[in-house]
């Protein structure tokens, strides 16, 4: 199958680098155009030519040389099929990928394949490849298949993040583990809504209405969890809240916020950061990267009314400080187990940049321009009949503001905090939220919560 997919995809290189010119147009109709003009599915149309030229030569040198039995029809569909989704899919991993009932894919080695289901439970499935050899190099097709935002997978750069196609992201380890390591996240709501977020009994009426007044008031918001507690998907929620006239910019390491796809807004410039492929520049960074504060800087030229940060797991934290203190309204994510923990975590990354960055200045930047955490949590329970079940929250909501020099800022906890499920308002509000009644906040919904008298959860 690898000698097949690398003579199928040389092939398709060649063409799609100029004009395509087959010996009868008879043979294959899309033969007048050059293949670096066809859209997806004419390269698909062509891929399929191309495959069964490929398969037809492989039959004749059988037959020629003697060496074996020609396939039969039933056969060569199926191998033209493998082939076709080896080149234009994702190979074996493909049935995966399409399993509604995944949430992420486990691959640890070649053998072991785990699928954790929406439940929170785990089912061991086929292997994807052969051998360890065969799954590293598989990655490494994927890596280099995209044109626009090819990625490094070597010894020298063991690790690999990228966007798949259809919108699931992988990230993939090998060299610095026992065995070639592969998560996979499948994103099952690419479009999502905050009054989803309460139906589905994951946050109280009166925070998603908080949340939707804040986004409109443009206030700064950061989502903290843990891993797999939801965060990308409450970030599309709450971008949903944007009105549609503002014109959006992402800035993301990988893809994973798929505004443009949600037809909510008529304009989204979506930047995604690029590790560059070549040597590595006396500056340390390899030829043709581009990070998101280049991308930050390009964007003041774009037109923007909002700045919108993806997820910060290092430095990038100076990207969404910049996007915030241009008073935009900028949302982004992050990993932490509270609130307040989401600024320490924040600050540290802040503090990555260098030994210029004190905790001070850190914190300082931070108290001035993040104005809300929104915290989640996660946790899977045992049923009565034996299942399991995979539950999700916000478990507190808290208004950031600068506060005593020793320890730089004031939190107040609007909503919660609450460890078995949704955080319920709590009271304490900060004068400065009246403000956001202009943007749609209904204070009478939020004290008839904390009062008892409306949501009870």
């Amino acid at each position: 199958m690898r000698a097949f997919r690398t003579v199928v995809a040389g092939r398709l290189t060649a063409a799609l680098g100029g004009e395509w010119r087959p010996e009868s147009a008879e043979e294959n109709p899309v033969a007048p155009r050059r293949a670096v003009d066809m859209d997806r599915d004419e390269q698909e149309r062509y891929g399929w030519a191309v495959i069964h030229d490929v398969l037809k030569e492989h039959t004749a040198d059988v037959v020629k040389a003697g060496t074996g039995d020609a396939w039969t029809v039933a056969e060569q569909t199926q191998m033209a099929q493998a082939i076709f989704d080896a080149v234009f899919r994702l190979g074996r991993l493909q049935p995966l990928i399409d399993d509604d009932r995944a949430e992420n894919i486990f691959i640890l080695g070649h053998d072991r394949v785990l699928l954790q289901l929406v439940d929170g439970s785990r089912i061991r499935v086929d292997p994807v490849a052969d051998s360890g050899d065969e799954l590293i190099d598989f990655l490494r097709f994927l890596a280099n298949r995209s044109e626009s935002n090819p990625r490094p997978f070597s010894e020298s750069t063991p690790r690999l993040h990228l966007k798949l196609d259809g919108g699931a992201r992988l990230a993939a380890t090998a060299w610095v583990t026992s065995s070639p390591t592969v998560v996979v996240r499948r994103h099952r709501h690419k479009v999502d809504t905050l009054s989803a977020w309460v139906d589905r009994g994951c946050m109280s009426p009166a925070c998603a209405d908080f949340l939707a007044a804040a986004v409109r008031g443009k206030w700064s918001i950061v989502v903290a969890g843990p891993m797999s507690a939801g965060k990308t998907t409450l970030m599309r929620a709450l971008c949903a809240e944007i009105p549609r006239e503002e014109v959006l910019g992402t800035f993301e390491t990988e893809y994973e916020l798929f505004l443009h796809e949600t037809g909510r807004h008529d304009i989204v410039v979506d930047w995604e950061a690029r590790p560059g492929m070549g040597e590595i520049g006396a500056d340390g960074r390899a030829a043709g990267a581009f990070d998101l504060d280049e991308a930050l800087n390009d964007s003041y030229r774009f037109a923007l009314d909002r700045q919108i940060v993806g997820e910060i797991r290092g430095r990038e934290v100076w990207t969404m400080i910049k996007a915030m203190e241009s008073g935009t309204g900028s949302l982004s994510t992050t990993h932490a187990a509270s609130a307040e923990a989401a600024i320490r975590k924040l600050v540290t990354c802040a503090m990555e940049a260098g030994g210029h960055v004190t905790r001070e200045l850190a914190l300082e930047k931070l108290a001035g321009c993040l104005e809300v955490i929104v915290q989640l949590n996660r946790r899977v329970v045992l049923m009565p009949d034996g299942s399991q079940q995979l539950q999700r929250w916000v478990s507190e909501v808290v208004v950031v503001e600068p506060g005593e020099r020793e320890k730089g800022y004031a939190l107040t906890h609007l909503f919660g905090p609450s460890g078995t499920g949704p955080a319920r308002a709590s009271g304490l509000m900060s004068e400065r939220c009246k403000d956001l009644t202009v943007d749609g906040f209904d204070l009478d919904l939020y004290q008839a919560e904390a009062d008892g008298r409306g949501w009870q959860g």
